[in-house]
């Protein structure tokens, strides 16, 4: 799989799922649960446990039913807690869920100098939910712009400028011929640029954000009343390669198939082709994040645009 085209770090979230929600029984029926409908057959299931304790006394008394309407957990001295009202799995905003499945990791096409470090092995993956695109500009703004406000006295300016604020000397330190000095200047900051995916990020800015995503989304949820949220975080390698794949094992790319282009010379990702003609895909440096066609999970540019962070640090082993 190609992680990107162009060397400037920017990062895709995923969420944990909560696993017990997804999980499918091999005597179900053959038919396949969504989400929802499992979560609520799973609250049932619990609730149907809960009468049963309550009726092995008997009738039951009064006080032992309205106990168990307002979720105590114990039934006349048993334990008979169910699922806890309230709770649903949620979506998050600008995410797609990826499913679980096992898959052979590693290259699909021959790289010789690869192959001594990098053997292909079966991964098994749990379900997530994942950004269906890289972080844009204005996404990561909104972090930067909550830190200049409110954490500028206890981190302080020159930190968050060095350690936070995407490095916009990528641009002409990445390219050895190039016009960068435009980009550095204006991409990041110009409106004309918000869609496109944030780069010169760190792994450790990346994280950074993850913790304030997460912050951000429990806090609205407490003051809601609900639930808090699995939290935010970077995928790991084999989680990205299962996504960027589109359930398509063994594809050298993830639309199958080995071409980069389609039928009418058109091509299917930002890439480099040919003798560094930037601009043939349409863009001469970076593409939108939500440009060229998505792949079967419905994630964009899992090939080419930029290279993108994993949670894993990278050994040759």
């Amino acid at each position: 799989m190609n992680h990107g085209g162009i060397f400037r770090k920017s990062f895709l979230l995923l969420l944990v799922v909560i696993p017990v929600l997804f999980l499918e029984s091999c005597s179900s029926g053959g038919s396949k649960s969504k989400s929802k409908s499992t979560a609520n057959s799973k609250a049932r299931s619990g609730k149907g446990k809960g009468e049963v304790a309550s009726q092995g006394k008997g009738k039951g008394s009064k006080n032992s039913r309205s106990s168990r309407k307002e979720d105590v957990g114990m039934i006349n001295g048993e334990v008979a807690a169910t699922a806890r009202k309230g709770w649903k799995q949620t979506t998050p905003l600008g995410m797609v869920l990826i499913p679980s499945g096992s898959y052979m990791m590693g290259q699909a096409d021959e790289d010789v100098t690869a192959s001594s470090v990098s053997f292909n092995k079966r991964v098994t993956v749990a379900q997530f939910y994942m950004d269906d695109t890289e972080i844009t500009n204005n996404e990561y703004r909104q972090f930067t712009d909550v830190l200049m406000k409110d954490s500028i006295s206890v981190i302080g300016e020159e930190k968050i400028l060095a350690e936070y604020y995407p490095d916009t000397a990528v641009w002409s330190k990445d390219f050895s011929y190039h016009n960068g000095d435009p980009m550095t200047e204006y991409y990041f900051s110009s409106p004309a640029f918000d869609m496109y995916p944030v780069v010169g990020v760190s792994w450790t800015a990346a994280q950074y954000f993850s913790e304030w995503r997460t912050k951000a989304y429990n806090d609205f949820r407490t003051s809601e009343g609900q639930f808090i949220s699995p939290r935010f975080r970077l995928p790991s390698e084999a989680e990205w390669e299962w996504a960027a794949r589109g359930g398509k094992a063994s594809a050298k790319y993830p639309w199958g198939n080995p071409y980069v282009a389609n039928g009418k010379g058109c091509l299917l990702a930002n890439f480099k082709p040919h003798r560094g003609n930037y601009d043939a895909d349409g863009y001469a440096y970076t593409a939108p994040a939500n440009m060229f066609n998505p792949n079967d999970y419905g994630l964009y540019n899992m090939a080419g645009n930029v290279a993108e962070w994993t949670k894993d640090a990278y050994a040759d082993n």
